[in-house]
């Protein structure tokens, strides 16, 4: 029976830990303090290269290890632009009261002219509107 996706990365993820947390130990030659001053200069903001290089050579192991462990697994590993991927048809979004509005790229003027377009004229260059009666004067 073969391994779901989550479950096969969870073992690599695990097993990952497990031995960085191993390379650690060994960096730190069994002393506590230089274990202790390891472990708290790992933070969010660390790099490969800030790492001792046995934690180093652990990960860089344990990569290789997964790439081949998915490999072997059938899950098949490429670059992005390997393979075009196979999308659907996006859904129209929802405006609304279930409106449907057309992606931004495909909106046409509705028929019968542009809502805020140019105005007709009379000859004198006036525009036309609708006429409104006189105020009345008082």
């Amino acid at each position: 029976m073969t391994k779901s996706a989550t479950d096969l990365m969870q073992d690599i993820l695990f097993s990952a830990v497990i031995d960085s947390i191993q390379a650690l130990k060994t960096a730190s030659k069994g002393l506590p303090n230089t274990l202790l001053r390891d472990l708290n200069a790992i933070h969010a903001n660390v790099t490969l290269a800030d790492l001792p290089e046995e934690v180093q050579a652990a990960i860089a192991t344990n990569v290789r290890s997964a790439f081949t462990r998915l490999l072997k697994e059938g899950y098949s590993v490429m670059p992005r632009g390997g393979t075009p991927e196979r999308r659907g048809p996006a859904p129209a979004p929802v405006v609304g009261r279930g409106e449907r509005r057309p992606p931004q790229g495909e909106r046409r003027p509705p028929a019968g002219g542009r809502p805020g377009g140019p105005k007709p004229t009379s000859p004198g260059g006036r525009p036309q509107g609708p006429r409104r009666p006189p105020k009345p004067r008082g």
